[in-house]
């Protein structure tokens, strides 16, 4: 009597069962959950951030922390808006020896990193120089660039290629070496020729390599433009940042970090959104 009961129960719980795996599926599957989840997913970064400013104003006020020392947010905040006219003209600047910097490296060390990867005569003869380049301690050449090309842009500029050269150089030849050659023999007996290859198949492969090379010189960027103001500049944010520094100006210290901050985020997304722009088939496969 118990098993007649225990096999009639069973059917009516399996069915029970599909029935509730049925009404979630579709739920799972439901356009505005998806978008829920998504529109959640992209409000971490600046929920995380607004987390970071709150701990940051509660730690001032949990141990007393003075303001000569480590200034509140709200301090801050009013330093920017009041000197921001002064942190505009030296931001831009900061930002034009960041891009004309970045970008003399983008034209210089992608087109060398393809000689290289496919010339054994060029991996000979450009390769070690440029690593005993590497090798050269780049703060120590910076005062030689003020000897040379003076105090203006341009001696910020070549030190910011300098110490972003290199990176973005190595992905270049990583990347444009990472094809498998079979494929090389594949297009060859389909009659590709010379420029097809490289167009259709050897450069998007290299793509994703370049990409992480140009987001490691792009950090570096920002980096090297205020080392190099540091050094020698009578303009631009590390010199106001080294003038805040050593009149104890902890409150424009700060403001200057907030807008090397931004400056870093805009660099950052501009990076992002070519490489989302440039390589349809890894957004394709994302989904």
């Amino acid at each position: 009597m118990a098993s007649q009961l225990t096999s009639q129960a069973a059917p009516n719980f399996a069915v029970s069962g599909s029935q509730e795996d049925t009404w979630e599926a579709p739920l799972r599957r439901s356009p505005t959950v998806r978008r829920l989840k998504r529109v959640g997913w992209n409000l971490i970064p600046p929920l995380t951030f607004v987390a970071i400013v709150a701990l940051w104003s509660i730690s001032i006020i949990a141990f007393k922390i003075p303001g000569y020392l480590l200034p509140g947010p709200g301090a801050v905040f009013e330093r920017l808006v009041s000197d921001a006219p002064m942190l505009w003209l030296n931001a831009k600047v900061t930002l034009s020896e960041i891009i004309l910097g970045f970008g003399l490296t983008v034209v210089t060390a992608i087109p060398l990193g393809l000689l290289i990867a496919l010339s054994p005569l060029a991996r000979q003869t450009l390769y070690p120089p440029i690593m005993l380049l590497q090798l050269v301690p780049k703060i120590a050449v910076a005062p030689l660039f003020l000897v040379w090309l003076g105090f203006g842009m341009e001696s910020k500029v070549l030190l910011t290629v300098l110490m972003t050269f290199f990176p973005l150089l190595l992905a270049s030849i990583s990347g444009f070496q990472i094809l498998d050659t079979r494929l090389l023999y594949l297009t060859q007996s389909m009659g590709a020729g010379t420029w097809q290859t490289f167009w259709y198949l050897r450069f998007p492969a290299a793509l994703p390599v370049i990409f992480s090379g140009i987001k490691s010189s792009a950090t570096i960027a920002a980096t090297a433009a205020i080392v190099a103001e540091f050094v020698g500049a009578n303009q631009g944010l590390g010199y106001v940042l080294l003038r805040g520094t050593s009149t104890l100006d902890i409150e424009l210290t700060f403001a200057v970090l907030v807008v090397l901050t931004i400056i870093g985020i805009l660099i950052n997304y501009v990076v992002e959104f070519s490489e989302w722009l440039m390589t349809p088939w890894q957004r394709a496969g994302g989904r």
